[in-house]
């Protein structure tokens, strides 16, 4: 009646032991370290410079505990915080001198001491919030003019494809500044122009003026449509920013505005800072406009002479210069996805783009316009722009998908695609504040948190032993077994814990002993009514379980719900409590069962069991101590 199979037995042993193997790595501790990694294609990182950041380490006289080279990064780990700062600056001074284009990315981390037999499994420490461990703080400062100059760019586009499709002719349309303007060759097309602006463009302010024989009209944005583009540019490098930390893998991350064009971004448990700061300060935007095909194009990309009015010089990334048309195409606003990949018969790296219904459609329109001439992609970081590639158009292209290429590397083509896959930014943005906030802020929250959740662990088990005997011993084992493996579920998918996580977790131990409590009741109950110890274990497990099973779902209901529309803290909060709920059902029912069964299990002629007082109303019948034959 109470004997587990092996196999139930061997569930036991198992989950146990992936419990101690992942929760292993919390208790080892992480040591401050310096991450150096390449933010552009020509500063490499290689043994070379693994050397110069041996050779700046020595020179400032900060030993490390360890430098490995990692894949594309260079980790350099130290005993303390303050070796940690002293050692960023001299790698920082050492790779990029004063003057210099930054091409390295120095960056401060945390890695994990855990021995390498646990790495080698993938067991690594849970994240812990910026409230417990601290984390990377940046303050970046969007570019509201480049946001207006962006817009009045598009919308220079746009009155020229409303003027043709009206059939009003001009003189050339041209940006100058953050103004557009129209040069009309007569009256009649001027009152038609104006016509068109006033009809379609509700948000540019007009005015003309007669130069000579033609006439000028000088577009700019309305005030109120300025803010409207500033405050959305702001919102979509925000939603941008989400979604760029989404595609890191950052749980739990704070990204808000501050002030009129300032955003703050807090990374809790951020393990590859490098990455982080270049992704975040990185502003990748596409861009697809025609080359000038011109004669004095020509001349100007081979002498580097005057650039033709209505064009601009760009970079390849050999250095060839481009001339391209300021006219832009598409812009990466018209992507729907972006995805690394390999050319079919170069099997170079690429990226593979697929447009909107909007962009497809443009797309296939200019490239049926322009067979045989040249189409630049352009990529824009931080406001400087460099031509990926500029193929000669052979034939029409439709269905809405590019591949874009460019002597670019696997990972140059995983983090491009990885930018433009996340969103355009609608404004460059620079990190103007740094700050890792270092792990004492967090070491008395920290503490407190532990000894609530072992004072309040304690607390119980004295209760559970004292009330109910041995099956209290059972019932704090089980206990023991959830709180572990709630740690290890936690390190296993690398959630962040925070201070409403650690209080979430000393819930998790209440609700968890709620359905032991629950279980040892029943058996009373039933060894009251007159049951045989065994049928009285039987009873009790099978008939609480129904009641522990609606208690635990309604509380998860209210945990996923905390999960679906919550946000930061109380996201932290739920998943531990979450996770809580599905741990203790396993290790309050299915484990304390196994215990029992093996304590008790294997005597058939079990007379009592060790389950505190039996309260019996006056009258009740008393047991009778036969052996149990069940």
């Amino acid at each position: 009646m109470n004997r587990y199979p092996v196999w139930k037995f061997a569930i036991i042993v198992i989950a146990l032991l992936l419990g101690v193997v992942y929760t292993l790595p919390n208790f080892f501790g992480e040591a401050p370290a310096v991450q150096v990694s390449s933010s552009k294609m020509s500063a490499k990182v290689d043994d070379a410079t693994l050397a110069r950041v041996a050779e700046a380490i020595k020179a400032a006289n900060v030993p490390a505990a360890a430098l490995t080279l990692e894949g594309n990064s260079i980790k350099a780990r130290f005993e303390s915080t303050e070796q940690q700062l002293k050692a960023k600056d001299a790698i920082q001074k050492a790779l990029i001198p004063e003057g210099t284009e930054n091409g390295y990315v120095v960056a401060l981390n945390l890695l994990s001491r855990s021995p390498a037999w646990l790495t080698s499994l993938h067991a690594a420490p849970m994240y812990l919030g910026l409230d417990l461990r601290g984390g990377v703080h940046f303050m970046l400062q969007v570019d509201m003019k480049a946001a207006l100059t962006q817009k009045t760019d598009s919308l220079a586009g746009d009155i020229r494809t409303a003027l043709r499709e009206k059939d009003v002719r001009h003189g050339g349309i041209a940006r100058n500044g953050q103004s557009i303007e129209i040069r009309m060759r007569d009256q009649a097309q001027l009152n038609a122009a104006r016509r068109v602006l006033t009809d379609q463009f509700a948000d540019l302010q007009a005015v003309d003026a007669a130069e000579g024989t033609e006439f000028k009209i000088t577009a700019t944005i309305k005030p109120e449509a300025a803010r409207r583009v500033q405050e959305q540019a702001l919102k979509q490098n925000i939603t941008t920013l989400h979604n760029r930390i989404n595609e890191l893998g950052v749980a739990e991350p704070v990204i808000q505005q501050q002030g009129l064009d300032r955003i703050v971004v807090q990374l809790p448990g951020v393990q590859d800072t490098a990455k982080a700061k270049d992704i975040l300060g990185r502003t990748a935007t596409l861009e697809v406009r025609l080359v000038d095909e011109s004669s004095e194009a020509r001349s100007a990309e081979q002498t580097n002479g005057m650039v033709p009015f209505g064009s601009e010089r760009y970079l390849e990334r050999n250095g060839q210069p481009v001339i391209v048309k300021k006219q832009v195409i598409l812009t990466g606003d018209n992507l729907t996805d972006a995805q690394p990949g390999f050319d079919n018969q170069t099997q170079e790296p690429v990226v593979n783009l697929s447009l909107d219904g909007k962009g497809a459609r443009i797309f296939k329109d200019v490239t049926r316009e322009n067979v045989g001439k040249r189409m630049a992609i352009l990529l824009f970081e931080k406001g400087k722009g460099e031509v990926v590639t500029a193929p000669v158009i052979r034939t029409e292209i439709g269905g809405g998908r590019v591949q874009i290429s460019g002597r670019m590397t696997t990972s140059e083509a995983n983090d491009t695609a990885l930018l433009l896959r996340a969103g355009s930014l609608a404004a460059p943005m620079e990190i103007i504040e740094e700050r890792t906030i270092g792990p004492s802020l967090g070491a008395e929250n920290i503490a407190k948190g532990f000894n609530s959740v072992t004072w309040g662990f304690l607390v119980i088990v004295a209760f559970m032993c004292i009330y109910y005997m041995v099956f209290g011993v059972f019932s704090s084992i089980a206990l023991g077994v959830n709180l572990l493996l709630l740690v290890a579920v936690l390190s296993m998918l690398q959630a962040t814990l925070t201070l409403p996580g650690m209080a979430a977790m000393a819930l998790a131990l209440g609700m968890a002993i709620d359905s032991n409590v629950l279980i040892n009741e029943r058996v009373r109950e039933e060894l009251r009514l007159g049951a045989s110890p065994q049928a009285a274990i039987h009873a009790g497990y099978d008939r609480a379980w129904a009641t522990i099973l609606d208690s635990n779902i309604t509380t998860l209901i209210a945990g996923v719900a905390l999960l679906a529309f919550g946000s930061g803290p109380v996201r932290g909060f739920a998943v531990v409590h979450c996770l809580g709920i599905l741990t203790s059902m396993f290790s309050a029912v299915f484990f304390s069962r196994g215990l029992v069964n093996l304590w008790y299990g294997r005597q058939k002629k079990l007379k009592s069991v060790s389950i505190g007082t039996v309260w019996r109303p006056e009258g009740a019948a008393v047991p009778a101590t036969t052996d149990d034959k069940a």
